[in-house]
């Protein structure tokens, strides 16, 4: 396939029916998110550790950058990017790979589940992209049709699972990082602790979470989250919501909200954008959040004197891994790579600006649960 050179393109809702047109907590100052489990569909507990995204260019036997001639098409979901935690985190992937690998990229916004199928055809029938890449659980069902449709293009997708020998699949241990942050809120809450310009009452018993869609997926994250508080202390509930939409700050930060006026002293959200509300919440109530996706202390900093730590989720990992594949020629369709807390495909990151602050026996147990769950000496929940 033919690389489209110069400027990225971005394309946006309204125009995707039709042709592309042109236009163990960890510092937070670690990397991490460079080893990889793949696995077939069928073999998934039996995978093996790969490396990636290592930083260095890929070149072919003539000394030329490999990636020159090899263009991704990025779908991102919705919520769009700007959200700070998902979407960035897979364009920053992309990112990486246009600058070590050289490779050329665009990128379509879709607005709603709909626009996700003729977002892929677009790319698919240009006949311009070696690798489409298709980022959220949603797209999963206009991914299993298209690349049927499409065998001769090369797909990825990210938190989901196509069977098909033309697609890699790319999901996330997101219930063992939500267990390390749960564990992390459950040692909090159960002390008086101050950072920042938050606190807790030491004799709270309840912290809170709010996801996102109530999907599979994002019940991963409040079983592993309600896990680790659990582990951490017994007497203490979690509170839990769901927004119903990745893109809603307002209802986030009413139910955050809610939960610090009963009581509780941390909440963690996986809702994306929405998430924003949880951290006005926090600042308001001079209460913690816990982010997640990326840093969130970084991504959002007007919020770091409340925002403990993040479940940092290596989407960008998986973005750069797939890619960096495809320049190899390297390209494992019918594939599944699972990145869990081993590979640092997951992680608890403390917060840059609160990180220090955080006792270092509670940063001791942490990591203490993080190897057991690694041991398998602690299984995490993946429902409620």
């Amino acid at each position: 396939m033919r690389s489209n050179s110069g400027r990225r393109r971005f394309i946006k809702g309204a125009g995707l029916t039709g042709t592309i047109a042109l236009a163990g907590c960890i510092s937070s100052t670690d990397n991490g998110g460079d080893g990889t489990d793949t696995a077939t569909p069928t073999e998934e507990s039996d995978s093996t550790e790969t490396e990636s995204g290592d930083g260095t260019e890929t070149q072919t036997e003539d000394g030329s950058d490999a990636g020159a001639d090899v263009s991704v098409g990025m779908v991102y979901a919705t919520g769009g990017l700007g959200d700070k935690s998902f979407n960035d985190m897979a364009q920053q992937g992309a990112l990486q790979a246009e600058e070590e690998l050289g490779i050329s990229f665009d990128e379509a916004q879709p607005e709603q589940n709909s626009d996700f199928s003729p977002a892929q055809r677009n790319f698919a029938e240009s006949g311009d992209y070696d690798l489409i890449s298709c980022i959220g659980f949603a797209q999963t069902d206009a991914l299993t049709e298209n690349a049927d449709r499409y065998s001769d293009q090369h797909f990825q997708i990210v938190d989901s699972v196509v069977d098909s020998g033309n697609v890699a699949s790319y999901v996330f241990r997101e219930h063992e990082g939500s267990f390390q942050v749960g564990h992390l809120a459950g040692l909090l809450t159960s002390q008086s602790f101050e950072a920042g310009e938050g606190s807790t009452t030491g004799d709270s018993t309840n912290v809170g979470f709010v996801g996102g869609l109530d999907v599979p997926l994002i019940r991963k994250f409040q079983a592993g989250y309600e896990a680790g508080v659990e582990y951490a202390n017994s007497d203490v509930d979690v509170q839990s919501s769901y927004v119903g939409s990745f893109n809603d700050a307002a209802t986030a930060r009413e139910a955050a909200l809610s939960m610090y006026d009963s009581g509780a002293d941390i909440v963690y959200h996986a809702a994306g954008a929405s998430g924003l509300g949880v951290f006005q919440a926090a600042q308001e109530r001079g209460k913690f959040a816990i982010g997640v996706d990326a840093d969130q202390s970084r991504s959002e900093p007007d919020f770091a004197d409340w925002i403990l730590a993040s479940m940092v989720k290596r989407v960008d990992t998986a973005v750069y891994t797939a890619i960096e594949s495809e320049v190899n020629g390297e390209f494992a369709g019918g594939s599944v790579t699972t990145l869990g807390l081993e590979s640092d495909g997951v992680a608890c990151v403390y917060g840059e600006a609160l990180g220090d602050a955080i006792p270092q026996d509670v940063k001791d147990q942490v990591d203490a649960s993080r190897q057991a769950i690694i041991d398998g000496e602690i299984t995490v929940p993946t429902e409620p």
